[in-house]
């Protein structure tokens, strides 16, 4: 076989399995956009996030206090199963 059929047909099956694949997924994006909007139309409100309370701000150096000694506690816990 010449060497341009060769590349002639790899390039027809890549064009293919591209068209395949790309298929499949708006297929997949079309049905998931179909069963929200059918979620939303037979329970109305249930795709809304719920309302929660304002995240509760804390200074930066209380946080990274925190940070410290989180990471303290893993190393030394690492560490300490480490040498047995």
């Amino acid at each position: 076989m010449p060497q341009s059929t060769l590349i002639a047909d790899s390039l027809n099956l890549m064009a293919i399995g591209m068209g395949t694949v790309f298929s499949f997924l708006l297929l997949l994006v079309l049905l998931l956009r179909g069963m929200s909007w059918l979620a939303d139309k037979l329970v109305p409100g249930a795709t809304e996030p719920a309302l929660s309370p304002a995240p509760v701000m804390r200074d930066k150096q209380a946080a990274d206090a925190e940070l410290i000694a989180v990471i303290s506690a893993a190393v030394a816990r690492y560490r300490s199963q480490r040498r047995h």
